[in-house]
């Protein structure tokens, strides 16, 4: 029996994990391999599994806590997928708060399921201005110093550090970033992409194929500051029935995105991350709308196709806040942005929390 490449893919919420993932997996389905991708949140309802899903990938979801805690579920999804399409790559994206994944999901899949799995290189990706404000090269709000303990660890557990978004930086302040992440994190390759525009995916992917996996010690986490850092975060998960008649979806999702950003900038909130799509009841067209920070510009990733007369929005909200406060905003954002476009909204589903405790099902120590 072949192995399969199980490639994870982590970084901090915002990073653009998701359309990274997006186009390495198109660029091993163009050389002819079957790919499987894995998403992970702490509940159910995720714009990642929608997006992924809309570009005919196989997709399986694994909700209720991170890779880490659900271990049995992440190999289970893998077994699912192999038994549907056996991919020989599988992409996993692990919640964006996570970190320790080489010790509790890399080294544990390696000695449990070695037979099975080639386990590639882990890959850390980072937004750019989220990165240079938390090194201490910029000024900007950021985050607080135990939600900064999480990001940091995610970088020092590295093998590669891809600095994504490299569209957003002048060759100077890029080299600068580069240079600094390197020498923090020497145990790491640190390169550059711009996934949104196909640009260093193909270098990303080349690593990932010729660097050898971690195999060293697993890295000193002290979990009472982690799980601290994680419940910092509040989390919003919603999903909402929208109906009208012949209505802008694309306009709808940008009103709508940045009523909840004034909401929250007024409340002097910083945004993880806030994503959303908005897909017709009928047919296969999709609307993506991300915003990574609080006072950063929205980005209409996918842009719909067509009017709608009704549809399904999904809504991902992260940020270091009370979880009720951010559910108020998303719902009065959307009662006020529904009615300028003359829409019925209809909640089906929302959450509203923090992140439990990290209790990892396995921790070895070396790989």
């Amino acid at each position: 029996m072949s192995q399969a490449q199980y490639i994870m893919v982590g970084g901090f919420l915002g990073a653009g994990k998701t359309t990274a993932i997006l186009r390495l997996a198109e660029l091993f389905r163009d050389e002819g391999k079957k790919v499987g991708l894995i998403t992970n949140d702490q509940s159910v309802g995720l714009v990642d599994t929608a997006m992924l899903a809309s570009h005919d990938f196989p997709v399986e979801e694994i909700t209720g806590g991170c890779f880490c805690c659900r271990f049995n579920s992440l190999t289970d999804a893998a077994e699912k997928l192999s038994s549907a399409e056996r991919p020989d790559i599988f992409l996993a994206e692990p919640v964006g708060s996570c970190t320790d994944l080489t010790a509790t999901v890399s080294y544990p899949l390696r000695r449990m399921y070695g037979n099975e799995f080639q386990i590639a290189p882990f890959s850390v990706l980072v937004d750019p201005v989220r990165a240079e404000r938390i090194l201490g090269l910029a000024e900007g709000k950021s985050f607080s110093p135990k939600v900064i303990y999480i990001y940091m660890k995610q970088l020092e557990e590295a093998d590669i550090i891809l600095v994504n978004k490299t569209d957003l930086f002048d060759a100077e302040r890029l080299t600068t970033l580069v240079e600094t992440l390197q020498s923090r994190f020497p145990q790491a390759r640190v390169i550059t992409a711009a996934a949104r525009h196909g640009l260093g995916i193909e270098e990303w992917k080349q690593c990932i194929s010729t660097m050898p996996a971690s195999q060293g010690e697993s890295m000193e986490v002290d979990y009472d500051i982690y799980a601290e850092g994680e419940s910092l975060l509040g989390w919003v998960n919603a999903t909402v029935s929208l109906s009208g008649t012949n209505w802008d979806g694309n306009n709808f999702l940008a009103a709508y995105l940045t009523e909840v950003q004034t909401r929250l900038s007024g409340s002097g909130i910083e945004i993880a991350h806030l994503k959303m799509t908005l897909s017709p009841s009928e047919g296969h067209d999709l609307g993506v709308m991300n915003l990574v920070r609080t006072e950063s510009q929205g980005e209409l990733s996918h842009a719909l196709q067509e009017p709608l007369d009704s549809g399904e929005l999904i809504v991902n909200l992260r940020a270091e806040a009370d979880p009720e406060v951010l559910m108020n905003v998303v719902t009065e954002a959307l009662e006020t942005i529904a009615v300028q476009y003359g829409i019925q909204s209809s909640i089906q589903h929302a959450e509203a929390f923090r992140p439990g405790r990290p209790v990892p099902t396995h921790r070895d120590a070396r790989g």
